[in-house]
């Protein structure tokens, strides 16, 4: 085992005494504070302990706690009880408080020392007043005792006390308000709650669920309401002609799902309406190395797709496609009504056709140098570095030839004075009533700012929506013209009502999701074709754009054999709500993440398995064991009402978060309340009160009540992420479906009150075996490519190695060629050579 600690950093001491208590043999590494030890993250997360099987602990606690069962030394429950203060309770402090006490939290924890017990109901006061007192000296002074925590002191601190954090806290960022808008990740909250809050909370918890349940049954078609809050949420068409993989699903339809489902449960009239992308060159290329139509490629993997997100649970209203009837009339009109209106040029432009293979290049597939930012490998639209639109004949390279010719197309001139004037007006509006992430703003104005260029928005191609005009009969809609009206025409079909949701702006709140890239297309580009055509049409309210989430340390590709891929899931045994939890856990909201298969073990053992499921589970199995199924009678004491006050916070973050598209960032109150909840019974011990006097029996039945009742409450507050495992948890506790409707209002009730009968209890979740992810990690593990393998088999027999060896390596090479056609749905039964006998 490698531990890797640096300078200064508080938390480095946690690490250090806990090794050093244990005597776990162990290298120490000091690496600077900067320095991106663990590969999968992309940030610095120090302390960190590679582990014998190539995985990283970077949990300060979780690390201690792993070196003593290490050691043969299991935790003690007053271990267990100092680690959950300091993942709760701790929490409410300042960060510079937060950050002191939580140097030593662990420290303590590991001796398991009855004196220290009081000092946790002290320190933790004093983190909530935020000031030093005569408990807190007391409190450092103790800990200052003892050997390992003066020897840690001494390595991390370099005998310079507590000036030698300074380097290290001079590096962390500054808190941010809570009511900063634009910055991501969103700081989450602080809680603190006060005597007033208590008493409210207990009163708010005497109260009944809402008579009426929440309806579930969705009535189709579904249309806007008056009196009603009428949502359209639509996420980026994707790409019909290949498998989706996991960073497509969270950039686009799985954060839109979870956003869609919240917002039925908050009782919002919403339709979620999605559909594959099917018309351009892309389609065509695909149909052209499967040997089928490009019609019969849509249908085919228009089935993928649709199979795909199924399987996790995205539950779209409505999930159609483009190549339909209604996309030609739709698209065909709003040129119509653009030309009308004189935003349409004719102009002639260059535009690429490759001779090799006789066809125009769509200019998503030319690469080239990025003329701002040089970035070398930009596409032909667009530098996914700097995200600035690029004109394609500027320094392309393509694999063929180089070949310009100039042809007549429309354009649409996005600088001319009106209609910039329109598209600054009301992104000013939107940009600041409405909730855009920090990228999309960012991206947009840097659009606006830099100057807006016209743009081509017609094709010398053959596949796709016809130009109506005489003039262009042999061309199609540029494909980032005429996608975005997929989502007109995709609703159109689903309701010949269609226009009271596009062509509604005062009735309809629009939000779009999507991956950073296609930010400009939705901001800039597509409304001021909606704008130029002036017929009232609904414009995005507010645009949800994630960053990128890579796999492991590289980019997915598909090509190369990188990465999970949507068809993959379903055969790693991993159940769909495990995939929907971690995807949505890493979530890239405010910079790129990557998908780790160490980390989604780790994820799934510690917040699903450990804490979640493990206070779910408990809570119900005492219901069961104790109280033969009933929930007990409750008698409130002040550290229940104190408990419901905490939990009832932290539903108001969760819902707060929620309504402003801060998905990730919400879950995590989920996981705080699970954490509390955990505590709450490590600290009362109901599996001994029960065996005790009657006073103690009725404290076991109003810890476990009021366990069982937050159990409900996450129920309801995972159903966004987790629907299989929400309705599991209700199922089990045989919950009334008003319980939804009354909580997501932010009430917490007592849904489950005394002589309320449950059902049968079962672990929620199974934990990830190392041999299971590292043979996970293996399978998706990037291939050699073929080429490679071919060099080698040539080198070989240059060198005339001996036959078995060739023997290997050319199978090697069969094989990888077999797995690349299955890849690209080709046939993998080798072609017999001329001459030559099958």
């Amino acid at each position: 085992m490698e531990l890797f600690v640096s300078e200064g950093n508080p938390h480095c001491l946690k690490v250090l005494s806990a090794l050093e208590v244990t005597g776990v043999q162990c290298a120490v590494h000091y690496v600077n504070h900067e320095e991106r030890v663990v590969p999968f993250l992309s940030r610095p997360a120090l302390p960190a302990l590679l582990l014998p099987s190539g995985e990283y602990l970077f949990s300060p606690n979780a690390i201690c706690r792993y070196l003593f069962e290490v050691n043969g030394q299991e935790s003690s429950e007053h271990s267990n009880q100092w680690l959950e203060w300091d993942a709760t309770d701790l929490q409410v402090s300042s960060n510079k408080i937060k950050t002191c006490f939580s140097i030593l939290c662990t420290v303590l924890s590991l001796f398991s020392t009855p004196s220290y017990t009081n000092c946790s109901d002290s320190a933790s006061a004093c983190c909530q007043k935020g000031h030093k007192s005569i408990e807190l000296h007391a409190w450092f002074d103790r800990v200052a005792a003892i050997h390992s925590c003066q020897s840690a002191a001494q390595k991390v601190l370099q005998g310079k006390g507590l000036q030698g954090l300074k380097s290290y806290l001079q590096r962390q960022p500054a808190p941010q308000s809570s009511q900063c808008r634009d910055t991501e990740p969103c700081n989450i909250n602080l809680c603190v709650v006060s005597e007033k809050d208590v008493e409210a909370a207990a009163l708010t918890w005497s109260k009944n669920l809402n008579a009426d349940p929440l309806a579930t049954d969705k009535r189709h078609p579904i249309l806007p309401q008056e009196g009603k809050r009428n949502v359209l949420v639509t996420s980026a068409l994707p790409y019909v002609n290949n498998v989706p993989h996991l960073g497509n699903i969270i950039g686009c339809v799985l954060s839109a799902d979870v956003f869609s489902r919240y917002g039925r449960l908050r009782g919002w009239n919403l339709l979620y309406i999605c559909g594959t992308d099917e018309y351009g060159t892309a389609t065509e290329n695909k149909a052209r190395e499967e040997g089928l139509t490009p019609q019969r490629i849509c249908d085919k993997y228009h089935a993928v797709h649709s199979s795909i997100y199924d399987w996790f649970q995205i539950d779209f209203d409505f999930f159609g496609r483009t190549t339909t009837q209604k996309q030609t009339e739709i698209a065909q009109d709003i040129f119509w009504r653009l030309h009308k209106n004189e935003f349409l040029v004719e102009d002639t432009v260059d535009q690429l056709r490759c001779e090799a293979c006789q066809r125009f290049l769509a200019d998503r597939f030319v690469e080239g140098i990025c003329p701002y930012c040089r970035y070398p490998e930009a596409r032909g639209d667009q530098c996914d570095k700097c995200g600035r639109l690029i004109n394609a004949v500027e320094y392309p390279f393509c694999k063929f030839v180089r070949l310009y010719k100039h042809f007549t197309s429309f354009i649409l001139p996005l600088s001319l004075m009106q209609l910039e004037t329109q598209l600054e007006e009301w992104l000013e509006e939107t940009t600041s009533t409405g909730d855009w992430t920090a990228n999309a703003k960012q991206i947009t104005r840097s659009w606006v700012r830099d100057g807006l260029k016209p743009r081509c928005i017609t094709r010398d191609l053959q596949w796709g929506t016809p130009v109506p005009h005489p003039d262009f009969k042999e061309k199609v809609f540029y494909v980032w013209f005429d996608a975005p009206i997929g989502y007109l025409s995709i609703t159109a079909n689903y309701t010949d009502k269609w226009e009271k949701w596009w062509k509604n702006p005062h009735q309809v709140e629009l939000y779009n999701f999507m991956a950073k890239d296609n930010v400009p297309f939705h901001s800039v580009v597509f409304p001021c074709s909606l704008l130029g055509a002036k017929d009232n049409y609904t414009l995005v309210n507010h645009l949800i754009a994630t960053e990128y989430l890579n796999y492991e340390d590289t980019k997915f590709s598909k090509s190369r054999g990188v990465g999970v891929f949507g068809d993959m899931a379903k055969d790693t045994g991993i159940p769909s709500d495990v995939w929907r939890f971690y995807l949505l856990y890493v979530r890239p909201e405010g910079q790129d993440s990557a998908f780790s298969w160490a980390d989604m073990a780790l994820k799934n053992n510690s917040e699903l398995l450990n804490n979640l499921g493990n206070f779910i589970n408990r809570a119900g199995m005492f219901v069961t064991k104790f109280f033969e199924g009933c929930v007990p009678v409750m008698e409130l004491q002040q550290e229940d009402k104190k408990l419901l006050a905490v939990v009832g916070w932290e539903l108001q973050q969760y819902i707060q978060l929620m309504d402003r598209v801060k998905i990730r960032d919400a879950l995590k109150h989920i996981l705080n309340i699970s954490r509390h909840g955990n505590q709450y019974i490590q600290v009362n011990e109901p599996w001994k009160k029960i065996k005790g006097e009657d006073t103690e029996r009725q404290r076991a039945g109003t810890v476990t009540g009021v366990s069982v009742n937050i159990s409900c409450l996450l129920s309801v507050m995972l159903l966004p992420y987790m629907p299989t495992v929400s309705q599991t948890i209700r199922d089990q506790l045989n919950a009334p479906q008003s319980c939804i409707s009354t909580m997501l209002h932010g009430t917490f009730v007592c849904a489950l009150k005394a002589g309320h009968r449950i059902g049968t209890v079962s672990p929620l979740f199974q934990k990830l075996e190392v041999d299971q992810i590292e043979a996970l990690k293996k399978r998706f593990a990037p291939a050699v490519p073929a080429a490679e393998v071919g060099d080698k088999v040539r080198e070989l027999k240059a060198q005339k190695a001996e036959k078995a060896v060739i023997t290997a390596e050319v199978a090697k090479l069969l094989d990888l060629k077999k797995q690349l056609a299955l890849a690209e749905g080709k046939s993998s039964e080798p072609v017999p050579q001329k001459g030559k006998k099958k």
